[in-house]
């Protein structure tokens, strides 16, 4: 295919690149505090976004209130359910080999797609909320993902704020850095655990309320971002909380850039690639792992 680069469909791609990057660095922020505080591999953090996705549409169905209004009501859910999953299974895998807790969630992960097609089956849904785009200058703006980039954008400054700030936070990091020192200097290790998991799956819930407004939903919808999310870790180094920014940013202009040379079949397989480029480069990713 032979595409000739003008500065209008640079711009474009850098926009839809920025726009799209804020969601996957949210996203991936949930997975990159799960794997820092409890070096726990968590497959399942797709599946949970695709329920934060479904309390979405299924509020917005029953009652008509704005999608964006659900936000709270979907990250507390699954702040709930995080806590859940944790206190009665993922804490088991907390100090086993990784390839134990991939396996653990990877079972997860099938149990919750399989009970989410026998609730809701597998037809897509949408929530068809706010579709139209606008122009400024020669560029053009979809407004969803206008609303998905701003509040992304607002969750992820405030978790970073929360991280560095708070005591809660405080306590978080250092768990991350060492648990045996946090544990001499008395904080609650396995109270963290049960916090972290639980704001990782509000993280997720509210990657999942924002997509619903984007595109068509489905149960098995949370593969593809387990996936993106593991990669933007990888991008951005494991454990590596700022890293993940860039890693989203960065998987975001890639992909957008991939679309137009490649079809549409051809530019997914982007992702890939360079996740396996990354791997054999900089397997400690472009900031280093495990950084806070």
């Amino acid at each position: 295919m032979n595409v000739v680069l003008t500065p209008v469909m640079i711009g474009q791609v850098i926009i839809s690149g920025i726009l799209a990057g804020a969601l996957y660095a949210m996203v991936a922020l949930g997975l990159a505090l799960i794997f820092g505080v409890m070096r726990v591999i968590n497959i399942a953090h797709g599946p949970l976004l695709m329920l934060g996705a479904y309390g979405t549409y299924f509020l917005w169905q029953a009652t008509g209130v704005n999608p964006y209004l659900t936000l709270p009501v979907t990250m507390a859910a699954l702040f709930v359910l995080g806590v859940l999953l944790q206190r009665a299974l993922v804490f088991r895998v907390v100090d086993a080999p990784e390839l134990s807790s991939l396996l653990l969630t990877f079972g997860v992960s099938i149990a919750l797609v399989n009970l989410a097609q026998l609730a809701f089956t597998s037809d897509l849904r949408a929530v068809e909320f706010l579709t139209a785009s606008f122009r400024l200058g020669p560029f053009a703006f979809s407004k969803s993902r206008l609303v998905a980039f701003a509040v992304a954008a607002a969750i992820t400054a405030g978790a970073f704020v929360f991280l560095q700030s708070t005591r809660l936070g405080k306590a978080i990091r250092a768990t991350s850095q060492s648990r045996e020192v946090a544990m001499v200097c008395g904080i609650d290790v396995q109270r963290i655990h049960l916090l972290t998991f639980g704001l990782a799956s509000a993280l997720a819930a509210a990657g999942g309320t924002l997509i619903a407004v984007i595109v068509a939903i489905q149960p098995e919808m949370g593969q593809i971002w387990t996936f993106k999310s593991f990669l933007v870790i990888v991008l951005g180094g494991a454990g590596n909380y700022p890293g993940a920014l860039v890693g989203g940013l960065l998987l975001g202009l890639v992909e957008q850039l991939a679309s137009l040379f490649l079809t549409t079949q051809l530019s997914e397989a982007v992702a890939y690639v360079l996740l396996v480029v990354v791997l054999l480069i900089r397997p400690s990713g472009l900031l280093g792992g495990r950084q806070t």
